[in-house]
């Protein structure tokens, strides 16, 4: 078996957690590529990561449901034989962008449970697992990062589901990052902001108008991989007296400017 450490990237097969599976099989990952829906594109992904020299192994699970989250850590358990880093990316926007006026009870719950649910009750499943290989393994570096986003500190009024489950985030990290200290378990936390997905294509012409007009200190719209390269340095060595911290990839959006 190969002794290549494994990354499990959640909601890799599109936008930032593709970018997150092709930058890590470049660092030298084996990487489990997870999708909700997309297999094929899913699949396409992998193809990349094989291209890189990698193995890949493509799961599709409801982030939301128990069984499917306890699936897809057995099958990366039967396929890849283990994690040594979970990346969280997998997340869904609010339907519709109703006003906190009008916003059903649905909708929130759907995003409570990928964005918010399913992170805590994966990290849980995996940190677990984590814990078995560190006495096995006790060398090897694990670590475990929450893609957050700017939202969990900026409301939007239109969204506030989708505020309230990064803002959710944001606690999960601290608390897991708080237990698994103990086991060398470092968990961290990135905070994307304007990032050129196909999330954000709908509102390009809104952003571009904001951005060219000061919205962040550095005029451009984000890149996912400008998040991939904070993934990969947080899950590196180099921050391996670093947790519970959060970095912040959104082009100087945090400051408070006079």
């Amino acid at each position: 078996m190969s002794l290549a450490p494994v990354a499990l990237v959640t909601g890799s097969s599109r936008g930032i957690g593709r970018a997150i599976a092709l930058e890590l099989a470049g660092a030298g990952y084996d990487v489990a590529v997870h999708c909700a829906r997309d297999e094929a594109k899913a699949r396409g992904v992998a193809s990349e990561v094989a291209a890189r020299g990698r193995r890949a192994a493509v799961y599709r699970a409801d982030l939301g449901s128990r069984a499917d989250r306890e699936r897809l850590v057995e099958g990366v358990r039967r396929e890849l034989g283990r994690i040594d880093l979970l990346v969280n990316n997998a997340a869904t926007t609010s339907s519709g962008r109703a006003d906190l006026l009008e916003a059903a009870e649905e909708g929130f719950d759907e995003v409570i449970a990928v964005n918010l649910k399913g992170p805590h009750f994966l990290t849980q499943a995996v940190a677990r697992w984590m814990i078995e290989l560190r006495k096995a393994h006790p060398e090897r570096p694990m670590s475990i990062i929450n893609i957050s986003s700017m939202s969990e500190y900026t409301p939007s009024v239109n969204r506030g589901d989708y505020c309230i489950a990064k803002a959710g985030l944001g606690m999960v990290t601290r608390l897991w990052a708080s237990r698994l200290a103990e086991h060398g378990i470092r968990v961290n936390e990135v905070r994307p902001g304007i990032i050129a997905t196909d999330m954000t294509a709908p509102v390009k012409d809104v952003y571009d108008r904001r951005i060219a007009e000061g919205l962040t200190p550095i005029r451009r719209w984000g890149a996912p991989e400008d998040v991939a390269r904070a993934v990969r340095a947080l899950a590196s060595s180099d921050f391996d007296f670093s947790t519970a911290i959060a970095i912040d990839v959104d082009g100087g959006f945090h400051l408070h400017r006079l």
